[in-house]
């Protein structure tokens, strides 16, 4: 199912245009300029800010994961953190490469937007004098789909609460996605990829490292 909707999505906002026809709005909306851009809230505090408290959680459960190693009593958390700390970090690492490869331009970039750019779609050659583009996927969105791995960490450990990790990832994410296209930093596909990415990388890890740990656990229940 996410899958097909990411198809859908990609065809609908990078075929037929949408992009382009949601940008247009959004554009004429803040008076044909993105007056969004340098604001406080959008800027310093979603963006700036919203990053480092991504990268801060993050760093906050390596001392959780270290506890797990030296208690006995938390063993059963260890390779589920071990998972979560490697799934969010790998996820927005793969989304800042494909940032570097694709070489497509922020919507402020672009002739259409007050930029001085022609755009250039995914795959499409660009003339060789023309700067290199780094807007697609979105990273700063992928900052917060990366916790989409709470989905699944929760999955392993807490069945329960997994709904609750899932809606945290996709709750931030959204925010930080739909903040940087207030600003003309991305068009919506550059965050429906960079959601696809994370949520494929969380789902490949976990098939990898705790798929059989969480059949353990639900066995362990019933028994």
């Amino acid at each position: 199912m996410p899958l097909g909707a990411f198809v859908v999505a990609s065809l609908v906002l990078m075929v037929l245009h949408g992009d382009q026809w949601l940008a247009d709005r959004l554009y004429a909306m803040e008076g044909h300029q993105w007056a969004l851009q340098n604001a406080y809230v959008a800027q310093d505090l979603l963006h700036a800010a919203g990053r480092q408290a991504s990268k801060d959680a993050w760093f906050a459960l390596v001392p959780v994961l270290a506890i797990s190693l030296c208690v006995p009593r938390m063993r059963q958390w260890r390779r589920p953190l071990v998972y979560l700390l490697l799934a969010s970090l790998l996820s927005t690492a793969v989304v800042a490469l494909l940032k570097r490869w694709t070489d497509m331009d922020c919507p402020w970039d672009l002739l259409r937007y007050g930029g001085d750019k022609v755009y250039h779609g995914l795959l499409m050659h660009r003339p060789s004098g023309m700067a290199h583009g780094t807007c697609f996927p979105a990273g700063h969105a992928s900052a917060g789909y990366g916790w989409i791995a709470l989905y699944f960490f929760f999955l392993a450990t807490r069945p329960a609460w997994r709904w609750w990790g899932l809606g945290f990832a996709l709750g931030v994410g959204l925010v930080f996605g739909i903040t940087q296209q207030l600003r003309g930093a991305h068009f919506l596909s550059h965050d429906v990829w960079a959601l696809m990415i994370c949520w494929s990388t969380a789902l490949l890890l976990y098939r990898l490292m705790l798929a059989r740990h969480a059949n353990d656990q639900t066995r362990g229940a019933l028994a």
